[in-house]
């Protein structure tokens, strides 16, 4: 495998990827609890790429050390990345994190944790308040088990203007008193609410999301430049998939999209599945906010992971055609079918960005934003053991959960 720009060899770092040793065994199954080192591989740290490093793993967590009976595997060819980390997902593998029953949430994270995705937060859209808060309740108890990270509210509180695929007769205006509804349903597991801070009670819910600890995300939404600058202010940290769902940049009307990309405070979402964006408008993302203020996302819905058909997003109908989801009255795109394996490979071989920025927005960042980053991430002594093997052609191989193998890649 050619080396990756600006890769050092292994024997310049001599932690999680320290120089390899020869390894001839193959991966045990996920009941195997003997400490484990992959070996060989391309290894992306926060301090750089490690060429022919290794990352060790003892129990669920990555260690500094090996113990002298450590079974070694040989990863050589293959890239060493952290577990991905999706805050903005409506569901796959035919279920709905929306509407559906806990076994069908379980469903979509597990098709979505077979793609790489190790950290998941589970999107809600528009509904009536009182199933909303229904929903909560079963979402919050997944995540008290650790099945998800947490809630995400995208809607109901969002423009009629740029609704794209929401319910028109069910969207409110922010009102801090039922922001907070949400908020409480959600018991202490509401991570993200999305708003057009520009509604009446916008700047106020900001205020108080930020109050209780939760991400206020500026989306779907027709505010002006001076709006959103406004919003960002009151404590907005988070743009929902930056360019979808609200107004174009004007050379006389900057609209959000600019105070949303010169803002630091701000980490913008984006959908790289070739359908939500240009190459040309990712590669203005990053060149503006740079690769520590993007995260990628999959804004994925029932299809992801399933295949084309007809489907539910909310009370919504959604045809899926040739992998595009939209919805059947008035054509609007409805979420995607992506996963961030495939969000991944398209940044580093179609879109041209270096490896180690991509592993930041798909996975330190949203860590980060999440304020998780002490236990997942990147690939580090302490951390909970999530990663993803790739090989050279950047396509999934393996995928490891917490010391377990997902997907094992079957390595001789």
């Amino acid at each position: 495998m050619a080396a990756h720009p600006g890769a050092r060899d292994g024997a310049e770092f001599t932690a999680t990827a320290a120089r390899a040793r020869p390894a001839t065994t193959s991966p045990q199954p996920a009941t195997d609890k003997s400490p484990l080192v992959l070996s060989g591989a391309t290894v992306v740290l926060p301090t750089g790429t490690v060429k022919r490093g290794r990352v060790i793993v003892d129990g669920t967590r990555i260690a500094g050390s090996a113990p002298e009976n450590a079974q070694v595997i040989d990863v050589t060819n293959h890239w060493l990345v952290p577990g991905f980390v999706d805050i903005h997902n409506h569901g796959g593998g035919g279920a709905s994190f929306t509407s559906g029953t806990v076994d069908d949430v379980l469903k979509g994270i597990r098709t979505h944790l077979h793609h790489g995705t190790t950290t998941l937060v589970a999107s809600t859209v528009t509904g009536d308040m009182d199933f909303l808060a229904q929903r909560a309740g079963l979402l919050s108890e997944l995540a008290e088990q650790g099945d998800i990270a947490g809630i995400h509210f995208e809607g109901p509180f969002i423009s009629p203007c740029r609704k794209g695929a929401h319910a028109e007769n069910l969207l409110r205006h922010p009102d801090p008193a039922e922001v907070r509804k949400l908020v409480d349903a959600a018991r202490g597991q509401a991570k993200m609410v999305t708003l057009a801070t520009e509604l009446p009670g916008g700047i106020d819910s900001v205020r108080l999301l930020a109050e209780q600890g939760v991400i206020a995300a500026i989306g779907h939404t027709d505010a002006t430049y001076e709006q959103t600058v406004e919003a960002i202010d009151a404590g907005a940290t988070v743009a929902t998939h930056l360019f979808n769902a609200m107004p174009q940049i004007g050379h006389r009307a900057p609209g959000p999209i600019a105070a949303l990309l010169e803002d630091e405070r701000i980490t913008v979402e984006l959908i790289n599945d070739g359908t939500h964006l240009h190459p040309a408008a990712l590669q203005l993302a990053f060149h503006h906010a740079a690769a520590h203020r993007v995260a990628f996302i999959t804004d994925a819905m029932d299809a992801a992971g399933f295949g084309d058909g007809r489907y539910l997003l909310g009370p919504l109908e959604v045809e899926v055609s040739e992998g595009v989801a939209r919805l059947v009255e008035g054509g609007s795109i409805a979420g995607s079918t992506l996963t961030l394996d495939r969000a991944f490979k398209r940044a580093v071989t179609v879109d041209r960005l270096p490896v180690e920025d991509v592993v930041a927005a798909i996975s330190a960042n949203p860590a980060r934003l999440l304020g998780m980053s002490d236990r997942i991430g990147s690939l580090e002594p302490g951390k909970d053991a999530d990663l993803v093997l790739l090989d050279h052609h950047f396509d999934l191989k393996g995928v490891m959960r917490r010391g377990e193998w997902v997907v094992d890649p079957q390595l001789g």
